[in-house]
């Protein structure tokens, strides 16, 4: 069984400044996968099953917690934390991975890169506080991977893009940087864009991979559960499921950051409130009119933003705003009935 450091492991002043004068018999462990009803984590004495004090949703592949050899008994705060939405109609929302240092976006140089996509994710990671990377694999399969990096890294100052071919360990070691010397990486993106490739470079593991299908370059789920994996070069790798699904909340800051140029021009409109619509001394109609703004671009902004307020609201705001639309029905149902009543 490998052993490791806390250092190895990622421990660093941020979660040892959290620790109390209680906490002196109680052991730092980090979560390599979250289960139903127990935790695997790694310690400096090796791999340890512990129960969770909290429900399994309230961890994250990646957190720090305090154990006393049978139970997470405290989660330390994380230096970032990777939030979206959890699937479905309700307003929870789902821990994908925590204290991670840079998440790489992996697409494809075919028909899976899309623009729209990427800016959501390039949202979700600058709100969790990780740096963005954009990985665009496939790149022996295209005639100029180049034109695919421009096009990524135009969409916010804060991309870096790296084009290389997963199947290639060579290639693939690219990305050693990323993920050496206890930090680590975590890999989102579509299924079959080669993220369990990548992984088996960089870990050394031969988990099993699948294609992509040839009549719309839509790939095959491989990876099932997220986990922390040691890669060979002494950092971590974190390997998530393809999400098809990927509603953004509490993310406000991170569209602001992909959208800058925007945010940057709304605070030049003449009323605080203003909507780009039809009011006047709006700076963002007037980039339109001139050419300077995109308007499909402006058009992805506002849907994210409407997106995210809606999916940040409290459950107690959404049960209240369900009841708002359900009286509205209900008085709408009675005048009905009275209209019909008068008629006969």
């Amino acid at each position: 069984m490998t052993k490791f450091t806390l250092s190895d492991l990622g421990w660093s002043d941020h979660f040892a400044s959290q620790l109390e004068a209680r906490d002196a018999t109680l052991t730092p462990a980090r979560i390599a996968e979250v289960h139903r009803d127990r935790l695997s984590v790694l310690t400096e004495a090796g791999e340890v099953s512990l129960h969770p004090r909290e429900t399994a949703g309230a961890y994250a592949v990646g957190d720090w917690v305090l154990s006393d050899g049978q139970s997470a008994l405290r989660r330390l705060t994380p230096t970032t934390d990777v939030i979206r939405r959890a699937a479905g109609h309700g307003v929870a929302t789902q821990r994908i991975a925590a204290n991670v240092d840079t998440i790489g976006i992996v697409t494809s140089c075919n028909e899976d890169f899309n623009i729209a996509r990427l800016e959501r994710y390039l949202a979700l990671v600058s709100a969790s506080g990780a740096l963005p990377q954009v990985i665009l694999t496939k790149a022996d399969m295209c005639d100029d991977p180049s034109d695919y990096v421009s096009r990524a890294e135009r969409l916010s100052p804060l991309v870096s893009a790296i084009a290389l071919n997963a199947k290639d360990p060579e290639d693939a070691q690219r990305l050693a940087p990323w993920c050496s010397k206890a930090q680590t990486l975590a890999l989102l993106g579509s299924s079959g864009v080669g993220k369990t490739t990548l992984r088996n470079h960089l870990t050394g593991e031969t988990a099993a991979t699948q294609g992509i299908r040839a009549d719309d370059a839509k790939g095959r789920h491989t990876t099932t559960s997220r986990a922390l994996r040691p890669t060979l070069t002494g950092g971590w790798l974190i390997d998530t499921p393809g999400m098809r699904e990927l509603q953004l909340s509490d993310a406000s800051e991170g569209i602001g950051a992909v959208f800058d140029d925007i945010e940057e021009l709304a605070t030049e409109c003449r009323f605080n409130d203003c909507a780009h619509d039809k009011e006047p001394g709006c700076a963002i109609k007037a980039a339109l009119e001139s050419g300077t703004l995109d308007a499909e671009r402006l058009a992805r902004w506002q849907k994210l933003r409407r997106e995210d307020s809606f999916n940040s609201e409290t459950i107690a705001e959404s049960r209240a705003r369900h009841r708002s639309f359900k009286r509205m029905v209900n008085e709408a149902k009675h005048v009905a009935r009275k209209k019909r009543d008068t008629e006969r």
